[in-house]
């Protein structure tokens, strides 16, 4: 079974002084569901590459979870670390797949602000490609910059992009939050994950759930 290292959100800390990282247990059930096995990696920018190597993930999630640092978030040593996992994973040809708080690591990364959005968060409304989905998100973009395109749209707020020869892409939607998970979601992620660290981006298959569209088009 394909290993695919996935990031955690931080907890605040506990009447003992605890401040651990954490992951929604639906996570591991969608996992299963598209024939993958989750590793759950540290926010310790020091250490989480020797984890991810050295436990041979095949793959990355950019989970969900808080608002990044910059615009008020709880973890910057969170942002540092899911920064240098993007970085090390273009540089050696691992795919990426974002969601949500996730997808933000990536437009931060390549040079696309964020703004807040209203009516994004605990709703579902429907995308691009007609498909309705899940929203959890005060933060967005309405544009993206080279290298990223945009996938999915929902009115002017884009909700799903892709790097355009790096294996890297962002949905703002949860998928493990689904129940039942969605089949399209399922394919997607496990049709995303599938190709060997070798072999060249995907161009037939977007984590949207479907093709790719051919010009990111709004709806």
């Amino acid at each position: 079974m394909t290993l695919i290292g996935i990031t955690q959100r931080v907890q605040p800390a506990n009447e003992f002084g605890e401040r651990r990282d954490a992951l929604d247990i639906r996570w591991p059930d969608f996992f299963a569901a598209c024939g993958i096995a989750p590793v759950p990696l540290p926010n310790r920018p020091d250490l989480v590459l020797t984890v991810a190597r050295e436990s041979g993930v095949r793959g990355l999630v950019l989970s969900g979870g808080d608002d990044l640092a910059v615009y008020g978030g709880p973890s910057p040593h969170r942002d540092e670390t899911e920064n240098r996992l993007l970085a090390w994973a273009v540089e050696h040809d691992i795919p990426v797949l974002g969601v949500c708080r996730g997808m933000q690591i990536i437009l931060r990364a390549y040079g696309t602000e964020l703004t807040e959005v209203s009516d994004h968060v605990a709703t579902r409304h429907t995308i691009t490609q007609g498909r309705e989905v899940n929203s959890y998100h005060r933060m967005a973009a309405r544009a993206v910059l080279p290298p990223l395109r945009a996938l999915a749209y929902s009115g002017d707020v884009v909700e799903a992009v892709e790097h355009d020869h790096a294996r890297v892409q962002g949905i703002m939607w949860h998928p493990e939050r689904e129940r039942p998970f969605d089949p399209r979601d399922v394919h997607s992620v496990r049709a995303f994950f599938s190709t060997s660290s070798t072999s060249p981006p995907s161009g037939t298959t977007s984590a949207t759930g479907g093709p790719l569209p051919t010009g990111g088009g709004r709806p």
